[in-house]
This record gives C-alpha cells, structure tokens and sequence, in this order.
C-alpha cells in the first residue's frame, strides 16, 4: 500500500488525496482518480481510499471532504461527474452517499484483478 500512496504523491495524474485535518490530526481522507468519459468529453473523478477514523465518525467529515470536492469538479467544465464504488454490503456508506445526493447508476464494476491473480500464483 506504501508503494501505491508514493505512486500517487509523486505523479499528480495518478490522482489526488484531500485530508481532514483537526487539531493538527488528519482524521479523514480521500483520493480522486481520473477516468476520461469521451461520450461526456469531460473526466469522471473516482472516488477512492474513503476513511474517517471512528472517533469522528458521523461528525460531519466526509461531508466537508465531499462537499469540497462538489465545489471543486462544479467550478469548470472539464470535470463530467463523480462516481464511487463501494461493498455491496456496506449500508452505513450507502446512506451515506444518497443523502449527498448520489444515486445508485445503472452500471455495475466487473473486474479482473492481475494482482490477487499472482498472489494465487496463476497467470492473467
């Protein structure tokens, strides 16, 4: 995971982290990540690495992260939308985003993922 964090610091077209800071303590995070949409001719801001640390939960911090995201992407033009994906099971989460005004889309994630597949020691 430190690999993948460094990778993002140091090239801004990976993505970008936004922090809530308290009292001198980051108590909440996101990343962005870009997926270019060319039917919208604009980026799709991925939302990824949500965690607010528990003591602050229901506090109002990913709120203030998410809100400033919507005041960030909303300035232009270039930014078509944001999008999340999240566990299926995980109903905290999503009450959370349908109450900031995400909707659940029509489309759902399928993947093929190279990483667990040599942790399993079988070829993509």
């Amino acid at each position: 995971m430190r690999q993948g964090v460094a990778a993002v610091l140091g090239d801004e077209h990976k993505g970008r982290y936004y922090v809530a800071v308290v009292n001198g303590t980051i108590v909440g995070q996101l990343m962005i990540t870009y997926e270019w949409s060319d039917w919208r001719n604009g980026n799709l801001w991925w939302l990824q690495s949500v965690f607010v640390k528990e003591e602050f939960r229901g506090q109002g911090v990913f709120r203030a992260l998410f809100e400033h995201l919507v005041k960030l992407a909303s300035s232009g033009d270039n930014v078509a939308g944001l999008r999340l994906y999240m566990h299926a099971d995980n109903a905290a989460a999503r009450q959370t985003y349908e109450r900031l005004g995400m909707s659940h889309s029509h489309y759902e994630v399928f993947e093929r993922d190279f990483v667990l597949d040599r942790k399993k020691g079988t070829q993509p």
